[in-house]
Parts: structure tokens; sequence; C-alpha cells
């Protein structure tokens, strides 16, 4: 039987664009969902809009969260979101547009893990902010899953989906400051031994424009000098946070992520010899060779005793290949 989905939705003065997601979400060929939501403060017509979708399309299948109203942020909403549901959850943004069979398509994949963890992903159709075509998100050539979930983040969160037991999972973990609800999920379930699912194919149209929180499109020698420009730091900080988090309770990990967990974190700690050995943990890695050469050496140079670390922006891009949607990795 397929199960019912809960479709997680954060709202941020996002009058513009939310009624085609809205839309979207009727759209879609599995019809067995509830839409749970909570605004994140909103000062537009965005409360409006979602009252008359309760109203209408939505009416018996749109729940607003009880947490509703405070700004929060868009990650800590959304985890604030997950920690109030259970069964099978999809996150949407609300500037995009589903496209029909997502939930479908999604549903199928993860169906086979049965009872165990399952996270589904998917590539990202980038069009403009009339919907028009530009071009597919980049794809992922690697097999996703730990620990090279602590280098990159391949789980966009408006493909992400997750079975009863990966939100089981993620919901009982703490986030570490500065995470975001997509990486961090991608990450709590691979290191947990959860299946990861990642579709070569688009799922959603991902609008791009000037208010995206995330996602950026620009050259390959842009990308890489505005990382380089960034420095190691807020990467770092960033893997000793998640890499202390998973570390807080071990015995939810697979003994293989345990082994390597230690290994990385007496890297991220120690000096050369030990970082050059957590480098050798097999799939400790990032996407393509380039991205791993600059993710070798700012491993290497920024690792060691953990120094004042600096707060990570709000607008996360890719170590040296940001690429809209997959911009959640520093």
């Amino acid at each position: 039987m397929t199960p019912h989905v809960t479709i997680l939705l954060s709202t941020f003065n996002g009058a513009r664009f939310l009624r085609a997601q809205l839309q979207s979400f009727v759209d879609q060929t599995v019809k067995d969902w509830t839409l749970y939501w909570r605004d994140d403060g909103s000062s537009d017509d965005t409360l409006a809009i979602m009252a008359a979708f309760a109203a209408g399309d939505g009416a018996g299948r749109c729940v607003q969260s009880p947490t509703s109203g405070p700004h929060m942020g868009a990650s800590p909403s959304f985890l604030a979101l997950l920690a109030e549901v259970t069964g099978t959850v999809a996150f949407a943004d609300q500037d995009d547009v589903w496209l029909t069979t997502k939930l479908e398509r999604a549903l199928a994949a993860i169906a086979p893990a049965g009872a165990k963890p399952a996270l589904y992903c998917a590539r990202q159709l980038l069009v403009n902010e009339n919907l028009q075509t530009l071009s597919l998100s980049t794809a992922h050539l690697g097999a996703p899953g730990f620990p090279a979930a602590l280098t990159q983040n391949i789980a966009n969160g408006n493909t992400l989906v997750m079975n009863e037991a990966a939100v089981r999972l993620v919901a009982a973990s703490p986030r570490p400051e500065g995470t975001v609800h997509d990486w961090w999920s991608y990450i709590v379930v691979s290191a947990c031994g959860g299946t990861i699912i990642y579709d070569p194919e688009p799922a959603v149209l991902y609008r791009l424009h000037k208010g995206n929180l995330i996602g950026v499109v620009r050259p390959l020698p842009a990308r890489a000098l505005a990382a380089i420009r960034r420095g190691p730091e807020i990467f770092v900080t960033m893997m000793r946070r998640h890499s202390d988090a998973l570390a807080a309770d071990p015995a939810r990990l697979t003994p293989q992520a345990r082994r390597d967990l230690v290994v990385i974190r007496r890297g991220l700690g120690g000096n050369v010899l030990l970082r050059m050995l957590a480098l050798r943990c097999a799939g400790f890695r990032r996407r393509t060779w380039f991205e791993n050469i600059l993710f070798r050496y700012w491993f290497l140079s920024a690792a060691g005793p953990a120094r004042r670390q600096p707060k990570p922006a709000l607008r996360y891009e890719g170590l040296a290949t940001a690429d809209a949607g997959e911009g959640q990795s520093p």
C-alpha cells in the first residue's frame, strides 16, 4: 500500500510564488497527502493565501503548526515541523513547483527499504522566475552515504522524501548550530545505516530568483574563486559540529560509521599525520576531482585544535562548485 505523505512547508513572505507550489501539490499523481505548515513571521499575503488554500483545494488536509508565527529561520522552522509529525515526510520550498510524479517516484524508490530508514533525493530542473527552463542541476556521480555526507550535501531539500524510520532518526537527533535541515537529514540517515536513494532525473522545478536563500548559478571558475576567498574555516567548522553531534549518540551509528567518525574527529583535532589518516577513510571525499583537491587542502590546512569557530553564513555555497540547489555545503 502507498503510505500517506505529510508535506512539510515553511513559509516566509512567499506570496509571489506560493500559489503555483500549492497547485503542484494538488496536481500530484499521489493524492494521499496532508500539508503541514508553519509560517515563519510573514508580513505579506502569505497567510491569506494559505487560508484560502485551506478553505479550497486543501480543505481537510491543510494543517497549520501550533508553533507558527515567530521567526526562526528556514532550517530551524523545517526541523521544528519534522519534530511534530510522524510517517513519511516530504520537504517543500514555497517558491518551487513539483513535477506531477514527484511523490509517486519517491515513494516507489523508498518502498524496498521497508522498515529500514530511507531517504530519497533528486536532481532539479532549474528555471527562471517565469518557470522557463535554464538547465539541470549538477548530477551527483559518486555513491551517496557516510562519511561522504560530512564533506558535501547531495540531498536537495526541495526534493527530499523520508520514510517513517528516517523521520524518527532525524527528529531524535539534536541539530548542531548552523546546519541546514536537508544536509543534517542526509548525514544522520546515512551514518545510521539508512538507505540513500539519489534520483538522476529531476523531480522539481527549482525557481531561481533574487530572493533565494540558497542556490546560485555561476561559472565554475567564479565558484572556485569564491570558495578560495572564503577559506576553509566555515567548512571545517561545520564538519566539526556535524561530527560532534553524531558522536554524542554513537550507539545509533553503524559500526563502520563509528570507526570512521573516530578517525575523522581525531584528524579534525590533531596533527597532520592524523589528518592524513582521516583522509584515508573510504568514501571520505567530494563529488569531483577538483572539489577533492580543494577539500583535501582545506582539511589538511584548517584541521587541528579547534580555535574560536566562526559563525557560518546564512547563505551556504558549495566548497568549489556551488550550484543552484546544492549550496548547502559550505
